[in-house]
């Protein structure tokens, strides 16, 4: 005799507009089950979703037998430090994949991940633990996009492309095959990449080109995760 397993309950940490798109992701995951949010105004809904308190309930929430979680910051170092202060208390952070994306064969995906509807990512891609591939950005053949990253809305990678830890693309850039983009950068939107990124570089424009160093690395004293 087979039993069907119970959903999981699931709580969404934030109650902003990227936390209504996973909502509205999630909610189509028979394996899951939404049971509030996490945010700063206790009386707020996200698409009907309560938000059932601050951070600080996180741990009663695991008391009470909620053992997953998902992130939904849209700031990649907040979300970053977010996903592993969750894991820590003993959550385990589900992944949010629209049904409206395609995944190739052998895609690799991370924990915390986020795909949103229209999204392609073809075979042989990595994509790292807390990245949003965001609606209708594509990533092509083989890859590699790091921890933390967030690809944004009309994003176009081609093959062979690698983007570093907490890379922030901004809306419609497209970066040509082979392309390295380094950690902590940010790439404006409608940028064209057709050279490597130095990590820690602001950069735009057609073709993108490296305005100044983002000073994040000496700020944080260089990260060891």
């Amino acid at each position: 005799m087979f039993h069907h397993a119970l959903p999981n309950k699931t709580v969404i940490i934030g109650a902003g507009g990227h936390a209504k798109v996973i909502v509205d992701i999630l909610r189509s995951d028979p394996h899951v089950e939404l049971i509030g949010c996490i945010g700063r105004d206790p009386h707020a809904k996200v698409l009907g979703l309560p938000v059932i308190g601050g951070d600080d309930i996180l741990p009663e929430l695991l008391e009470q037998g909620i053992h997953h979680a998902f992130v939904a910051i849209g700031d990649n170092a907040k979300r970053h430090a977010l996903s592993l202060h969750l894991e820590n208390l003993g959550f385990e952070l589900i992944n949010a994949i629209s049904p409206r994306a395609y995944l190739a064969s052998h895609v690799t995906l991370g924990k915390g991940v986020a795909v949103m509807p229209g999204s392609v990512i073809e075979p042989d891609t990595r994509i790292g633990s807390y990245t949003i591939i965001n609606t209708g950005a594509t990533v092509d053949h083989d890859g590699n996009i790091g921890i933390a990253c967030h690809i944004a809305p009309g994003c176009h990678l081609s093959g062979n492309v690698t983007v570093g830890d907490e890379s922030f693309l901004g809306t419609g850039v497209s970066v040509i095959d082979g392309m390295h983009i380094g950690e902590g950068c940010m790439i404006g939107a409608g940028a064209t990449v057709i050279r490597p990124i130095p990590s820690y570089s602001l950069a735009v424009g057609v073709p993108a080109t490296v305005k100044r160093t983002l000073l994040i690395e000496k700020e944080r004293g260089g990260r060891h995760n």
